[in-house]
């Protein structure tokens, strides 16, 4: 789980510039023989406004401005070096540097874990965290703490949180080391999720722990959704920071529906600004997923193709070969629709349709998604299959059926299936059906975005594919998980003296191509949530976008008593599908030889 980029040196962890326009950078300092130049988002904070009802939420302070010379002069030639080149910056940019040099050192974070008994925490966050720390990007100061209801010492955290550590493969030789320096800064503070006493001493804790400095405060509510409020009004009213800024990470389900969202949304907003409010979606923080805007955006062999009159189709689809293994009680409450397709897929999707963006700014490239939310039209029924995992015997095995589970009741209409066509109603899409599906207990587990092309008009070779004319078309594979991988389709000759066609790949693999680990998508955004970075992290109203349009499907579908089609454990999924994507003269492209 490497970075493929260098160690991220804990200077780039400084105070943020002092307020002003948004679009105003910092330029870097010389860069040391042993770090590459800083990158430009290191030094881009947009400063939310304060308001009375927020004053508790104190964003940023910068009262140390005051306390740094500057000199008289306009402009101060101070050399930078960047790609061998030399330019002055401004006074107001040398400010800023001094800031940053001076309180670099005065300046801390604190890691708050709320829900930190939970499995999310033991099996994902707190390994993201040493990850970051074994990468030395983590601050120079920070503390980690736990926070939950169960009674637990800070030495029964560390043996918990030990237990699912592990080290990058290319530095093993300080492993023990590294885990036992960052398990020292592992504290645990057991208290109630509504008690504003509980935070209050948990506020106290963190104030011993932050011996003075400028202290910046990141709370990871990994618990609940009904408990989210609670926690960020007594989070905002007894241990918030007081000099620095306070941020908060919301892990999904945002809600059930259009209308149980917007009250989490207003909520929230009783206690934070919008930029306060980090609504993770874990899937964005996917390596290849990542990769996609900069495959489309800086290969000028794909972005003339990226639209109705090249592309076919496109597939999104999602795969488990497990069922709900004891969750049946929490996934029984959502189903497939809301656990994977309207949050993790949708959002690829968005990203996948996207226009091109202003910048690479995090308001710019959420404007975007946010546009193509709202040209899709709402799902409508005849456009869905649901499908539910009924008993199975393979190889003497017996697998249960999801109604086999016992946190399930024994009449759930819960899909654990779902196949959807979406359309998107812009100049770019208009008439590319946007196939989705999902689902557990199927034949094999992947993640993966397939985008077919159309047919060569007036294909000469035609005739040596024979009756499977999709195999003369090209087709784009972008398999997020797992063996990650980018992969192009193609048409060519097989050697000899016939004429013979065959298809070969133009392959990308990951793990051939590069020798370190991919870091986990965890890491990535908590990283991102420590430096300020928006982009990977859900906007309100795209939330809004992509509620309005699964909510009128999933009231239909609970209305109406919809039963589910029903399928064996370790199949390919429900007959319906197959007739939902050819009805759009479509072939799923997991089903070819290949797989």
């Amino acid at each position: 789980m490497a970075f493929s980029s260098p160690k991220c040196p804990s200077s780039w962890f400084a105070l943020p510039p002092s307020p002003g326009p948004r679009s105003r950078r910092v330029a870097a300092a010389s860069p040391s023989p042993s770090c590459p130049p800083l990158p430009r988002r290191f030094f881009s904070e947009k400063i939310p406004s304060q308001s009375p009802r927020n004053r508790h939420w104190n964003v940023v302070s910068m009262h140390e401005a005051a306390t740094v010379p500057v000199s008289p002069e306009k402009e101060i030639d101070l050399k930078k070096v960047e790609n061998g080149v030399s330019s002055a910056i401004s006074a107001e940019e040398h400010r800023d540097l001094a800031i940053l040099n001076t309180s670099k050192k005065d300046s801390t974070v604190s890691i708050t874990v709320v829900g930190a008994s939970g499995d999310l925490a033991k099996k994902k966050i707190f390994p993201a965290l040493f990850a970051l720390y074994y990468e030395d990007c983590l601050p120079e100061h920070f503390t980690i703490f736990g926070y939950a209801r169960s009674k637990m010492t800070d030495a029964e955290l560390r043996n918990m949180v030990s237990r699912t550590l592990t080290c990058r493969i290319d530095k093993r030789e300080n492993c023990s080391e590294k885990m036992e320096q960052f398990l020292s800064r592992c504290f645990y503070h057991s208290g109630q999720y509504g008690s504003e006493e509980n935070f209050a001493e948990l506020d106290k804790e963190l104030n011993e722990h932050e011996a003075g400095r400028l202290s910046n405060r990141l709370f990871y509510l990994s618990i609940p959704p009904n408990i989210f409020i609670d926690v960020a009004k007594c989070a905002s009213k007894s241990a918030s920071s007081a000099n620095g800024w306070t941020r908060v990470i919301v892990e999904k389900p945002f809600g059930r529906d259009s209308e149980s969202s917007a009250a989490l949304t207003r909520g929230l907003k009783q206690y934070l600004v919008e930029d306060q409010i980090f609504r993770i979606d874990h899937y964005l923080g996917k390596e290849l997923v990542e990769n996609l805007s900069i495959l489309r955006f800086s290969n000028l062999v794909f972005e003339p193709l990226w639209s109705r009159q090249y592309i076919r189709n496109v597939q999104l689809i999602f795969s488990e070969d497990f069922g709900t293994e004891g969750r049946g009680g929490y996934f029984d409450n959502y189903g497939i629709i809301r656990d994977i397709m309207q949050n993790h897929l949708l959002q690829i999707l968005a990203l996948f349709a996207m226009e091109t963006p202003v910048s690479l700014d995090a308001e710019d490239i959420r404007n975007e998604k946010v546009k193509v939310l709202r040209s899709m039209r709402p799902l409508q029924l005849e456009n869905v299959v649901i499908g539910q995992y009924k008993s199975h015997t393979k190889g003497g095995i017996t697998y249960p059926a999801y109604t086999d589970d016992k946190t399930v009741p024994k009449d759930s209409l819960t899909p654990t299936f779902a196949a959807a066509a979406l359309f998107i109603d812009n100049a770019r899409w208009d008439g590319v059906p946007f196939l989705m599906k999902a689902g557990k207990a199927l034949h094999t587990r992947r993640a993966e975005i397939r985008v077919q092309f159309r047919h060569v008009p007036g294909n000469l070779y035609k005739r040596s594919f024979g009756t499977d004319l999709d195999r003369a078309t090209n087709e784009l594979v972008i398999r997020v998980q797992p063996d990650e991988a980018i992969y192009l389709k193609i048409n060519n000759k097989i050697p000899g003296l016939g004429m013979r066609l065959d298809r070969s790949n133009l392959n990308l693999h990951y793990a051939a191509r590069y020798s370190k680990e991919i870091p986990d998508a965890y890491e990535r955004l908590l990283l991102d949530a420590i430096e300020g970075e928006r982009r990977l992290f859900i906007r309100s109203d795209e939330l809004d976008a992509a509620w309005a349009l699964f909510t009128p499907l999933l009231k239909e579908l609970e209305e109406k008593k919809i039963a589910p089609e029903l399928y064996p454990y370790g199949s390919r999924g429900p007959v319906g599908a197959h007739y939902l994507a050819s009805k759009y003269n479509v072939r799923w492209g997991d089903l070819s030889s290949e797989h």
